[in-house]
């Protein structure tokens, strides 16, 4: 090969590899010159890889912005092309033992069953190997005390060694390739001191089998990573549920756009071809693609989702409609005043990412303490070997296996499984009463919850209107208005045909988009809507209302209320019993939200608030020192939602509020919000006296291991023991009484 270079007249040193095109698919060129790429970060656990990966970046000239979505496992990167490759930002951060590769969010979820479905097998392997070693360790003990022969012994031993190597090579990668990609980034994590004790422990054993010991620790290496894998599981599991609500958020206008072109004719575009200017026909049913101002026709549109207003309101020719908006009655043309990026949706995107970055940032108590456990196990396996060497009181053998027996005894099997195993015992409780906790650290950031916030609309309220019973309507209007109604999907003509299911619907029914409904029967004309179409004179009344006009008769009045949740006050007051500030921040009507608080009693309210408010309120709560959680259901709570210290959603959210929120849950009633901080509350109590068992174990055991009065293999079923310990006190959470 170097012949054929020398002889086209380039010399080895400066042949270099193709460059990477296939990355090239996956930049986008900003309207400023800039280029964006967004990247999946592959071996990212922790807030503390986000700050490093943050921090590399920004010395890296030519860098205008990279931000990481822990979360997501995202690095969205912005860059100027003229002054670094998109190419050396990456080797740059690989450089930190991370792996960068396009963002593709089918691929994360298949990276995740992939490493559930690979822990699963070295949990299988380690858990088979252990359980014969053991039984064959088994052997040798009894063998000791009965005057086994050595020969029969250096047999059992290298058939625990045919065992356990390929068992530990196996099920111990997990470990090794993430203790790997530290000490390559010169970092130390809590899967560098697991790998150095099996490793340690299972060239020790090989070693002494060789020589023809009496005592091998094949089953405390094999056992060790059994019980860690259970640990490595059960995490996961956890973590696997948290999404980025972005992504969710993004698929809202992933349809094709309808553009009409100067001679009238229309043709479908992708969402990134819209271009300000331009028309677009957005049929009725259809979700509207950007923001803009109608140029024809008149409808009604629901903008609950991006609002929070409950009621769809009516929009005509010059006004203006934003993307995520669904509409309602007739076809519109809309000229885009803003797509893509630049939309109200889009921007409702941005907060909720800049959110989920914060919270990504949380850092729980067990990533604290294994900041400052990883390095103290080394120093005392360290301080362990060197004592006993170079002090002559054993053969480096020894010295060794003193060593080993520190690393084993110390190893954070008992830390690792403190929080997962409670978090699954609490999450397991939550399920069965129809509540899905979906983030690893939400149970502890519940626990420090002070502030309740609540939406209003389809949160403390139904979300759906409700037609009230009031005596200005007789059950023939309602028979009659039912008939018209069934034939619209307007939210208020629906609960009207929701209260006479049985009535049949009427024929010859014309919407009229921004009024309502009209039939011309024999004995004249029906219309069903707004009241100044119907001939009624102004109310008095905010209630969402509709008006029936018959031939002969004075217009009828049919007004709806949003029905506040059965069980919202009583969950309001077990809230402040527990010495909590509950509050309302809603994008409704003040009438509509003051109304709800008075009923509920409560005095902090906030109306008509954007999602930007929202998280503006959130963050001004935070400066002051509380800790919020925030309850709602809305596209537009949530922002919010992720800029809470946590949150709740019921099952009836929108998809993207279900994902941003920390917990979900079922049924018509608030009772899960407050029983959902009581079990955090308990569950943080837990967690915390797991940490105290496990150092309190710690206390007892590295001293006698240090003094060498403990053998691998004591340490190993010392280290089993803490672990038994931890996991029989969380059980205790799932036999709490309820409250």
């Amino acid at each position: 090969m170097t012949g054929v270079v020398e002889k086209i007249g380039i010399s080895p040193v400066q042949a270099k590899p193709a460059p990477d095109t296939s990355l090239d698919s996956y930049i986008q060129e900003t309207d400023d010159g800039h280029c964006g790429m967004r990247l999946l970060v592959d071996g990212m656990h922790c807030a503390g890889c986000q700050n490093r990966i943050e921090a590399r970046l920004e010395k890296i000239r030519g860098v205008v912005e990279g931000r990481v979505n822990l979360t997501a496992r995202r690095l969205s990167l912005t860059w100027q092309p003229t002054l670094v490759d998109v190419r050396t930002i990456i080797a740059d951060i690989e450089e930190l033992g991370f792996r960068l590769v396009p963002f593709n969010p089918e691929k994360l979820a298949s990276d995740f069953d992939q490493t559930r479905k690979r822990l699963v097998r070295a949990m299988a392997v380690a858990g088979f190997a252990a359980a014969n070693i053991m039984l064959l360790s088994v052997a040798v003990w009894a063998g000791l005390a009965q005057d086994m022969q050595p020969v029969t012994r250096s047999l059992m031993h290298w058939v625990s060694a045919l065992i356990a190597v390929p068992a530990v090579a196996y099920a111990g990668m997990p470990f090794f390739e993430s203790a790997a990609a530290a000490l390559k980034g010169r970092r130390v994590n809590m899967d560098v001191p697991i790998s150095l004790a099996v490793l340690l422990a299972t060239s020790m054993s090989l070693i002494e089998t060789a020589r023809g010991a009496e005592h091998v620790y094949f089953d405390s290496a094999t056992a060790l990573l059994f019980f860690l894998l259970i640990g490595r599981f059960l995490e996961q599991g956890a973590r696997g549920r948290a999404r980025s609500a972005v992504e969710h958020l993004l698929a809202l206008n992933a349809a094709a756009v309808t553009v009409l072109n100067a001679d009238g004719t229309a043709r479908p575009i992708s969402p990134e071809e819209v271009r300000p200017g331009m028309r677009v026909l957005v049929p009725a049913g259809g979700r509207i693609p950007v923001d803009g101002q109608v140029l024809d026709g008149v409808s009604d549109i629901d903008g609950s989702l991006i609002t929070g207003e409950s009621i769809p309101v009516t929009v005509r020719e010059g006004g203006t409609v934003h993307a995520g908006a669904v509409n309602l009655t007739a076809a519109l043309t809309v000229e885009v005043a803003a797509a893509g990026n630049d939309t109200l949706l889009a921007e409702i995107g941005r907060l909720l990412e800049a959110a989920e970055q914060r919270r990504a940032r949380y850092v729980d108590v067990a990533a604290r303490i294994v900041r400052v456990y990883a390095p103290v196990v080394h120093i005392l396996a360290a301080v362990t070997f060197l004592g006993w060497f170079f002090l002559g009181a054993a053969a480096w053998q020894d010295a060794l296996l003193t060593a080993v027996a520190v690393l084993i005894v110390t190893c954070p099997c008992a830390l690792a499984l403190a929080v997962p195993v409670v978090q699954v015992v609490a999450a397991n409780r939550l399920f069965r009463q129809g509540i899905l906790v979906k983030s690893p650290t939400a149970l502890e950031r519940l626990a420090r919850i002070d502030t309740i916030v609540f939406d209003k609309t389809g949160t403390l309220t139904e979300g759906l209107p409700k037609l009230l019973v009031d005596g200005a309507w007789t059950q023939q209007d309602l028979r009659t208005a039912a008939s018209l109604a069934t034939v619209s999907l307007h939210p208020l003509a629906r609960a009207l045909s929701d209260m006479a299911p049985a009535v049949p619907a009427a024929t010859g029914v014309e919407e009229v988009p921004g009024h309502g409904l009209r039939r011309v029967a024999g004995g004249g004309e029906f219309r069903l809507g707004r009241g100044d179409w119907c001939g009624a004179t102004e109310s008095a009344s905010d209630l969402p209302e509709l008006w029936l006009a018959q031939p002969g008769r004075d217009p009828v009045r049919f007004a709806f209320i949003d029905t506040i949740r059965d069980d919202a006050a009583e969950t309001v007051q077990a809230l402040r019993n527990d010495g909590m500030t509950v509050e309302i921040l809603s994008g409704d009507r003040p009438a509509a939200v003051a109304r709800v608080a008075d009923a509920l009693a409560i005095d902090r309210t906030e109306a008509g608030a954007t999602p930007a408010a929202k998280t503006a309120r959130l963050e001004d709560l935070e400066r002051q020192g509380r800790r919020v959680c925030m309850v709602g259901d809305g596209l537009n709570d949530a922002p919010a939602l992720a800029a809470a210290s946590a949150s709740l959603s019921p099952a009836t959210a929108a998809d993207i509020s279900q994902t941003a929120s920390d917990v979900v849950f079922q049924g018509r009633h608030l009772a899960p919000v407050a029983e959902t901080l009581r079990i955090a509350r308990r569950a943080d109590f837990l967690v915390r006296q797991n940490f105290v068992l496990a150092f309190a174990y710690n206390v007892v055991t590295v001293p006698l291991a240090m003094a060498g009065l403990v053998t691998p293999l004591i340490a190993a079923v010392a280290m089993s023991t803490s672990s038994i310990v931890v996991i029989c006190n969380a059980l205790r959470l799932g036999r709490m009484r309820r409250s």
